[in-house]
């Protein structure tokens, strides 16, 4: 058994290809995200991941689109993320392939 805990993670990240890491796979990454209201944060998107997001806690917008917990938004690869959170928000995110560094800030 392997027990760890994510404040020992970075960013949230806890599988995928890179270290630390409670699982090391490049098929796929998991992150846990917690974004406070009114959190700026850079729009971006992927050249090759689809990411699926589970908003587990919170209010936000995406592609102006009101999101509320309990919601999963998929973004395909070029398709920008631009989030908006308007109460704080958990954020359970799903990468798939799991490639490091293949985020675009725009």
């Amino acid at each position: 058994m392997i027990i760890d805990n994510i404040k020992n993670m970075k960013m949230g990240w806890f599988i995928g290809d890179f270290d630390p890491s409670v699982y090391k796979t490049k098929e796929f990454e998991v992150g846990y995200k917690e974004h406070i209201a009114g959190e700026q944060y850079g729009h971006h998107y992927h050249s090759k991941i689809k990411e699926i997001n589970f908003l587990i806690e919170g209010t936000m917008f995406i592609h102006n689109k009101e999101l509320n917990a309990g919601d999963i938004f998929i973004l395909e690869p070029f398709e920008i993320a631009d989030p908006e959170f308007i109460t704080n928000c958990k954020i359970i995110c799903i990468k798939i392939p799991g490639i490091v560094g293949d985020k675009i800030n725009i």
